[in-house]
């Protein structure tokens, strides 16, 4: 029996769950990790491994590609016959990918607890496979680990417990920060070796499927890099997917100009971003790491689940060619005070691993269990606002948000101080800090 079993199987989970790792490593908290091989080219993971110091995965799932439901049906089955034999106390996951949805799903069915990290995070685009994924995820998980506020209000508001919810920050702060310094090196050798002019070229981008299964938003991407390659250097590490898709759709001729890159290393990734002049991406993970990097960004989507980055510079773009290329050129204009931007990092301080690893070695230690509940009393679930004035040591709320009076919802700590003082029924009250 372990204590903790862990899930990833794409790069960003690789990148975003290292810190957690690490740190329950460092606790001598027991863990097995469980590789679903989504990511299974050497340069989408194995090199990630190696300079993250990641630990070896103790089993590979092998899932490889195929649709969503192949995907998700593979990881399924043969994580149970894992989850059989390391009957873990809690099963943990990060992110909104095929193998996020197959964890959740796969350890709720075995009767074991499921930890969701990056919980809460929404672009309210149903026809987007990965708001899917973290949806479920959400709606399945006995702890939620939110990485901002708005992700914490987003669990409150669709009914996740408080008493598992925790606002933790996001992890991959904790990663720029500890490889920033390594990468700013790495980053200025690489603009020499390829000819660019450090903080004067673009960097880009493509991954998802909205963009590169349709023809006409992939086109429409590429035309306006091949129109913004008549300005400035591009620079593109393509991700094997839109390499495929590319070629299929015969699009090659509209990058005849861009400089096309094999998927890098994380520091190499993370120097060429610090270097360039604006990233344009369809990526979630990278618009967090553009916003804490200061690096003005154009979003290749109509949404994002990451609202807090357009305050940090951060624009939506969509799929359109005079959209984009606008944006570009907005977003280098304003480029000096992105970079000057004073506002406080809404992503954490990078202590998110330490604290998400803290908070499963105490439900591990706790026997956290999927309960049933005892609704024999109180037969009714049943949703009311209080007034403050009503909030009586007799009155308990299981979900609770606070207000303020032009009705906007809030997670003060003046609220919760105030309105938590007057239940008596023990709550966490570190949930949200």
């Amino acid at each position: 029996m372990t204590n903790l079993l862990l899930v990833a199987g794409t790069r960003p989970e690789a990148i975003k769950m290292a810190p957690i790792l690490q740190q329950l490593q460092e606790s001598k908290v027991g863990f097995t990790f469980v590789w679903t091989g989504q990511h299974y080219d050497y340069e989408m993971n194995r090199t990630f491994f190696e300079q993250l110091n990641l630990p070896e995965p103790d089993y590979n799932l092998d899932v490889r590609s195929g649709t969503h439901a192949q995907q998700t049906a593979k990881a399924m089955v043969r994580l149970e016959k894992i989850l059989g034999k390391s009957e873990p106390s809690i099963v943990v996951s990060e992110g909104d990918t095929n193998a996020v949805a197959a964890a959740a799903m796969t350890s709720v069915k075995c009767s074991i607890p499921f930890a969701h990290v990056e919980a809460g995070l929404r672009s309210w685009n149903a026809a987007m496979p990965e708001e899917i994924n973290r949806r479920i995820a959400d709606s399945i998980a006995s702890l939620h680990f939110a990485p901002t506020k708005l992700a914490a209000l987003n669990l409150l508001f669709e009914g996740a417990p408080r008493r598992g919810l925790h606002f933790t920050g996001n992890t991959i702060v904790d990663i720029v920060q500890k490889h920033k310094a390594a990468a700013k090196e790495i980053g200025e050798r690489i603009t020499t070796e390829l000819n660019l002019e450090k903080g004067n070229y673009l960097l880009v981008t493509l991954h998802r499927a909205e963009n590169t299964d349709n023809a006409t938003r992939l086109r429409n991407i590429l035309t306006s890099l091949k129109k913004l390659a008549n300005e400035f250097d591009v620079v593109f590490p393509a991700h094997p997917r839109t390499k495929r898709r590319i070629s299929r759709f015969g699009l090659k001729s509209l990058l005849k100009r861009i400089v096309w890159l094999k998927p890098l290393a994380y520091q190499k990734f993370l120097g060429l971003l610090m270097n360039s002049s604006v990233v344009l991406t369809d990526s979630g993970g990278l618009q967090e790491e553009a916003c804490i990097l200061r690096v003005p960004t154009v979003t290749l989507r109509y949404t994002t689940e990451r609202p807090e980055t357009l305050l940090y510079g951060n624009v939506l773009a969509g799929a359109d060619t005079q959209t984009i290329v606008k944006l570009v050129h907005r977003q280098l204009e304003l480029a000096e005070r992105i970079k000057e931007t004073r506002l406080p990092n809404l992503f954490g301080d990078g202590r998110a691993g330490e604290r998400i690893a803290n908070l499963l070695k105490e439900s591990v230690e706790q026997g956290l269990k999927i309960s049933e509940p005892d609704m024999r009393r109180t037969p009714f679930v049943t949703y009311r606002l209080f007034g403050r004035h009503e909030m009586t040591g007799e009155k308990v709320a299981e979900r609770l948000v606070g207000f303020d009076r032009s009705g906007s919802p809030g997670l003060t700590d003046k609220l919760r101080t105030r309105w938590l003082a007057r239940i008596k029924r023990s709550y966490d009250h570190s949930v949200i800090e």
